[in-house]
């Protein structure tokens, strides 16, 4: 897993100079919830408020989102894509999907539903176990 983590964070950057795995995550986040507050964008990902804010702002001066008033509530701003942060994000995904493709070519059909069928099953298990610090082992 670690492995894959370190490899994936590598082929960030590569896809796209301006795009961390951080940010590449969270414009995905922003793209598929229509928008959102920077602190949900925090509470989602479990990130401190400033490890987000930071990104925020990477984001905005890079002119990949913007901020916008909450029609519902004004007070709150809410974290949208730009134009340019939907391009480049869907050219990003694309270039990964393309990856996934090259890596996987060979692989038998029924070895592509096993790794997805076992995809989906860590996925809905991460989903519902909260990532903390290790708990000391009993003894």
């Amino acid at each position: 897993m670690t492995v894959f983590a370190r490899r994936a964070r590598a082929s960030a950057g590569r896809m796209h100079p301006e795009l961390s795995l951080v940010s590449y995550t969270l414009l995905g986040h922003l793209e598929e919830s229509g928008g959102c507050r920077a602190t949900d964008l925090a509470a989602h990902y479990a990130l401190d408020k400033s490890t987000v804010s930071r990104q925020v702002t990477a984001l905005e001066r890079a002119g990949l989102i913007e901020r916008r008033q909450d029609p519902d509530d004004h007070r709150v701003q809410v974290l949208r894509l730009t134009q340019a942060g939907t391009r480049i994000l869907a050219q990003v995904t694309e270039s990964r999907r393309e990856a996934f493709r090259e890596r996987l070519a060979g692989w038998p059909e029924q070895d592509l539903e096993r790794f997805a069928a076992y995809l989906l099953r860590y996925n809905a298990a991460a989903a519902t176990t909260p990532v903390g610090p290790p708990t000391p082992a009993a003894g």
